[in-house]
């Protein structure tokens, strides 16, 4: 199954999805949480418990997608394993594709008139990232996926919500959301990254903060492709990760760093093959092998 196939099938049951996440005039859904004895308990426009909760919501027309498209789902065990979704075929196992929920809010426009978002991660971009040929805290190997995918929920807060008030059953439709004006967006990772990390010095990836891009998957590596996204964040170091490696500072920070630095490393190409020399002996050793062995004697 081609890309887009895959992509444009699973779009097919994001309708269901904005049922399940949105009311007609663009409430959320989800008033707050309920206890047995029938009392509901305001949602706080906290980031981390509107994601979870909207995961929940998206998870459903997932599965359904899965059920009735002929994949085998398989659920991430822990909050951090990579990714929460994986889909393998059924028919051809060859076939795995890594869909991660993200979700994020509009922060307001710029002064271009842009609608900005606060953003999101991407997942790292060391562990399994970089160790690609195995599991390392995510549900398989990286290059075990055919695609990586960012199914995802912009929404916009909505302030003034009291925390503390407890409301009864037959208040439900009384009970104002925390959130409103859902989009939704499925799109490869590297169409929708940024070239800086997610937040201070952590190793993630950061998404756009451009509305657009995210819904259009035009993001600053769309045009650069895949294997550009792939080199540009398994190289790049924090500052402390340069420190750890002995550098004074990373080689590149942005894209623009980047296509310095790989300029630089491809000075080489320039020069004949008869102008390159090398002082690696007839059989092949180089100077630290030599010197290793020089050491050992």
């Amino acid at each position: 199954m081609e890309q887009d196939q895959f992509r444009e099938a699973l779009l097919q049951y994001f309708d269901e999805l904005r049922e399940r996440v949105s009311t007609e005039n663009g409430d959320w859904t989800v008033k707050g949480f309920i206890d047995v004895y029938q009392r509901i308990y305001s949602i706080s426009i906290d980031t981390k418990v509107l994601s979870k909760v909207l995961e929940l919501l998206m998870l459903p027309a997932i599965s359904r997608f899965a059920e009735e498209r002929g994949y085998e789902i398989v659920l991430a065990k822990a909050q951090n394993q990579y990714p929460d979704v994986s889909l393998i075929s059924k028919s051809n196992k060859a076939l795995c594709f890594a869909v991660d929920i993200k979700t994020t809010y509009r922060t307001g426009k710029d002064k271009n008139g842009r609608m900005r978002v606060s953003g999101t991660t991407l997942g790292t971009f060391g562990g399994y990232f970089r160790i690609r040929n195995r599991p390392v805290s995510s549900t398989f190997a990286y290059n075990r996926y055919t695609r990586h995918y960012v199914s995802g929920a912009v929404y916009s807060r909505v302030t003034g919500i009291d925390e503390r008030k407890v409301y009864d059953i037959t208040d439900l439709s009384d009970i104002p959301s925390a959130a409103r004006d859902f989009q939704f967006f499925l799109q490869e990772k590297y169409l929708i990254a940024s070239d800086t990390p997610g937040s201070g010095n952590t190793k993630n990836i950061g998404s756009t903060k451009y509305l657009d891009r995210l819904l259009n998957g035009t993001g600053v590596f769309a045009k650069l492709g895949v294997e550009v996204f792939d080199d540009y964040w398994m190289n790049y170091l924090t500052w402390a990760m340069a420190r750890e490696e002995g550098f004074a500072k990373p080689p590149y920070t942005n894209l623009k760093m980047y296509q310095a630095h790989k300029k630089q490393g491809s000075e080489i190409l320039n020069i004949s093959e008869d102008a390159v020399e090398t002082e690696a002996d007839d059989n092949g050793e180089d100077a630290l092998e030599t010197d290793i062995l020089d050491v050992d004697e």
